[in-house]
């Protein structure tokens, strides 16, 4: 999802930097938008290495004089903190639920922000903050309890910081996020799809028929409301967390 919205970002117009725990990924995504015509470099960062984030803000700052649209997109979950037939909630790991809530909420969003923004504090236009938080957040889901509250989480800091920025700093500096619906990934195809069929589990039919639109979404899917939050069109929005989910949030089931 990170990639896509980079690519489509630098699509839109910007400078992209792009920061990965793995640097070869960050450089793949920055050699994707080159061979498209854009304008993007990878760099390396590990979320959770507060040295490393700012590290790479300074980079960033080196190489492209500022820093005007922040994306956190850094998340994810893992088996340890999901429920299933071979573990029940009383056998969950707390070490893995505490990995989730690190990795979506203090390393994926709180720590980034508190680097990246400060460096946004002098732009004479202000900056952009776009969090990712999730359907978790507006309904917990089944199986995923650490997931469903990190991102409940992410979505509350988003509210938190955008009035903080405003009120504080400069309301020029806006904070929103995204709520995307079911994306197939390589993070939940375990969950959604048959490991050795490729057929959906009944949770992914169960997805599907209470999805308005009768499919997963696309990593593109993302695009346009990212640019749109991104852009002074939205120059009087903040602290909002929009759906991007076909419908999901919508329909009852009825």
């Amino acid at each position: 999802m990170g990639g896509a919205i980079a690519q489509g970002l630098a699509a839109a117009g910007a400078t992209v930097a792009v920061a990965d725990l793995l640097p070869e990924m960050a450089d793949a995504c920055a050699k994707r938008i080159l061979e498209a015509g854009g304008k993007a470099k990878g760099y390396a960062m590990n979320a959770f290495e507060l040295e490393t984030i700012e590290a790479c803000c300074a980079s960033v700052v080196q190489d492209f004089g500022q820093v005007d649209i922040l994306i956190n997109a850094v998340g994810g979950n893992m088996k340890g903190a999901t429920t299933s037939p071979e573990q029940s909630f009383f056998e969950l790991s707390a070490d893995a639920f505490r990995k989730v809530i690190d990795l979506n909420l203090l390393g994926g969003t709180i720590s980034p922000s508190q680097v990246f923004v400060k460096a946004m504090l002098n732009n004479a236009d202000g900056g952009v903050i776009i969090n990712i938080s999730s359907m978790n957040a507006f309904r917990p889901l089944t199986r995923i309890p650490g997931y469903s509250a990190a991102k409940a989480a992410v979505s509350n800091f988003t509210q938190w910081l955008a009035v903080h920025l405003a009120q504080e700093y400069s309301p020029k500096l806006r904070v929103n996020a995204i709520a995307p619906g079911f994306f197939l990934t390589e993070q939940n195809r375990y969950l959604l799809t048959d490991k050795e069929t490729g057929a959906p589990t009944p949770r992914g039919q169960s997805i599907i028929a209470h999805t308005p639109m009768g499919r997963y979404g696309a990593p593109e899917d993302l695009i346009g409301t990212v640019v749109w939050l991104s852009s002074d069109a939205a120059k009087f929005v903040t602290g909002i967390v929009v759906p991007v989910d076909g419908g999901f949030s919508a329909f009852s089931g009825v």
